[in-house]
């Protein structure tokens, strides 16, 4: 079961016992990504989880790393649009030292320069690196056409001349304005006991800024258009549409729709496109919600010059799909969500997630029942409906290395 505090700074505290494991994992998530940067600092949000590696509290980059692996735990951190978390895995007697460490990253990070210029070129070489490959690069290129020019549409990592002009000044500053309480959730789950999790919360994370962090610009859906090319024989082809928001009524009916159209091999799309035309090595659909706005998406890699095809017979199985999509793909689709679900809630990490990304989303938990309620409550013509009402309106598009249209 569940239980939730909040310190007087505001950080929302939330426990979920697992009887019988000897594990706990423990992360601190912040509601701020890359979309609430500025352009000139683009990139920020990821240079800062990198740099509070470099050395945090009293100890070296060195001695945080051998902190944990002394104790057999592992300490990550993960960057989104929306979102920034620092995880710890542990057992559960070396907790306190897993809130420690987290509370000594984003609470009293070092930032020296010298680490900053360091760590700017690692980021660079991610950068490099990422664009050199265009199955990593091509949902970047999609957001950016999908979100253009909004900070929803840059890249987290940023670009050469935005991570080289951050300063450790600008380290400090993002940390003082958007790690504040009312913006934080530390959530534990596995071998954990709540009256310790909020003493060990207020010791180690109560001294950070209170208050709520700014909000991102909202943004609003672009259907513009990105080509690339691409030395590679594989072309990568993405197509998005406006869809529902996080919070939106909507959002679950268009989920399905995204999950029978392109959930899986047996999805209409991976039939059609690989199994009965051949036009692509893989083809999928998929739904991104945001605070303020969604995108539905579909990817397929191809042969570059079985690109065009690709396409047309994509299009032309999404409206199908929207059309005639049927109770038996409503019914796998509902079971897929439920399944995924349970499996990550029995894991502690798949706890501790999902309760501070809920929490981050709605302000409050949503316990299994009421999903599966609400799935059994949505009937075909509603993901249909959901469906056609996405595929109305424009498409963004961005491509990698498709060949160039023939002339007629």
């Amino acid at each position: 079961m569940s239980r939730i505090d909040r310190l007087g700074n505001g950080l929302t505290v939330i426990s979920r016992p697992m009887p019988g494991l000897e594990t706990a994992s423990v992360g601190l998530f912040a509601a701020v990504g890359s979309r609430h940067e500025e352009v000139r600092v683009n990139g920020l949000a990821h240079l800062f989880e990198h740099m509070v590696f470099k050395g945090a509290g009293g100890r070296s980059a060195r001695a945080l790393s051998e902190a944990i692996e002394d104790v057999g735990g592992e300490l990550n951190a993960y960057t989104e649009r929306d979102s920034t978390s620092f995880t710890a895995a542990v057992l559960g007697e070396h907790l306190p030292l897993a809130i420690e460490l987290l509370g000594d990253l984003v609470g009293r990070p070092h930032f020296e320069p010298a680490d900053l210029e360091r760590e700017a070129e690692v980021v660079l070489q991610e950068l490099a690196e990422a664009e050199d490959t265009p199955s990593d690069i091509i949902f970047d290129e999609l957001w950016s056409a999908a979100f253009a020019d909004q900070p929803l549409g840059r890249s987290i990592l940023g670009s050469e001349a935005s991570v080289r002009g951050i300063e450790t000044a600008d380290l400090f500053a993002w940390r003082d304005a958007h790690y504040r309480g009312s913006s934080l959730v530390l959530a534990a789950a596995g071998k954990v006991e709540h009256e310790r999790l909020v003493e060990l919360a207020e010791r180690h994370l109560g001294e950070l800024g209170g208050g709520q962090a700014p909000a991102a610009e909202p943004a609003f859906f672009t259907p513009h258009r990105r080509r690339g090319r691409a030395k590679a024989e594989q072309a990568q082809l993405t197509a998005g549409w406006a869809a529902p928001a996080l919070r939106s009524e909507e959002m679950l009916a268009a989920r399905l729709f995204a999950d029978i159209a392109g959930g899986g091999t047996s999805s209409r799309l991976f039939q059609a496109v690989r199994e009965e035309r051949g036009l692509a090595y893989s083809v999928s659909a998929g739904l991104h919600g945001h605070e303020d706005v969604g995108l539905f998406y579909v990817h397929a890699a191809t042969a570059r010059a079985q690109g065009r095809a690709a396409q047309a017979l994509i299009e032309e199985v999404l409206h199908e799909t929207a059309a005639s999509l049927d109770h038996r793909e409503l019914d796998r689709a509902r079971i897929q969500i439920r399944a995924g679900q349970a499996m990550a809630r029995e894991t502690p990490w798949g706890q501790a997630s999902a309760a501070a990304r809920q929490w981050l989303i709605h302000d409050r938990l949503i316990e299994p029942e009421e999903l599966a309620a609400r799935l059994a409550g949505i009937e075909v013509e509603q993901v249909r409906e959901a469906g056609r009402k996405m595929l109305a309106g424009g498409r963004a598009e961005a491509t990698i290395g498709l060949a160039a249209a023939k002339a007629a």
